[in-house]
């Protein structure tokens, strides 16, 4: 059964320290429950993440995790060199990747050394070779966890308002070049996204209050909510962004 945004469950924690500690709880609940097969995740940028990152590579977590079981995706990634700042794979291999025993062939970054579009089209076919498959079965996630954020301009991956890959339908992998915002970007689709055991958003800070708000109600002006799991979906928000006082 397929969940929208408007189902999904929310939970408010007190700050985004809370809410990085939380993720790393249901990616290690995640794994652990997960006895055969690979775990397969995509990650997000963004400094909560970072934190998370920072959280599952300190040894005692870490050595709880079977890193050879877990495989690392990307749910979006900005056109730019191997190794720039501004690369969401650069910032995962810094903060966990290289600190951690998980194999080579289990990291997958996004590729970004030819045209967008083709490099769009290999990661299709990198996700395609771990699935098994080019057709997705509503019974049988791509992923069995995506993690989003919230862009003040209500953007989650690289889905920013007005590009054509939000009318995507079939492809898993798109293309964006966002008019807000620095760089062009590959980005998993709508369907990609979808095909997915859990979904969880993590949105902190009080910037984020109005668009938390219209996400909530599901307002369709808004490329975060048409986001959509065959599993569940869970909002990570902390009070700041819930638009409590501390």
């Amino acid at each position: 059964m397929t969940t929208d945004i408007r189902h999904a469950t929310l939970e408010t924690l007190p700050d985004s320290e809370a809410v990085a500690l939380r993720m790393a709880d249901l990616l290690v609940d995640g794994v652990l429950a997960k006895t055969e097969g690979k775990f397969r995740v995509a990650l997000s940028g963004g400094s909560t993440p970072k934190r998370l990152f920072e959280l599952l590579a300190a040894p005692a977590l870490a050595a709880k995790l079977p890193w050879d079981r877990i495989e690392i995706f990307y749910g979006d990634e900005r056109h730019v060199p191997e190794g720039h700042a501004d690369s969401n794979h650069t910032v995962g291999h810094a903060t966990l990747i290289s600190r951690v025993p998980v194999p080579a062939a289990n990291v997958h970054p996004i590729p970004t050394g030819g045209t967008v579009a083709e490099d769009a089209q290999a990661y299709e076919k990198i996700l395609q070779v771990a699935y098994g498959a080019t057709t997705l079965d509503p019974k049988r996630p791509l992923f069995d966890l995506v993690m989003l954020g919230l862009g003040t301009d209500g953007h989650t991956a690289s889905l920013f308002p007005g590009q054509p890959v939000l009318k995507e339908t079939k492809a898993w992998v798109g293309t964006a070049a966002p008019q807000t915002a620095p760089h062009e970007r590959v980005t998993l689709t709508y369907p990609a996204i979808r095909s997915s055991a859990l979904v969880v958003f993590l949105v902190t800070g009080a910037s984020k209050v109005e668009m938390l708000h219209r996400l909530r109600k599901g307002d369709p002006a808004l490329p975060s909510a048409h986001v959509e799991s065959d599993g569940r979906i869970i909002i990570l928000a902390d009070r700041a962004a819930m638009g409590e006082n501390a």
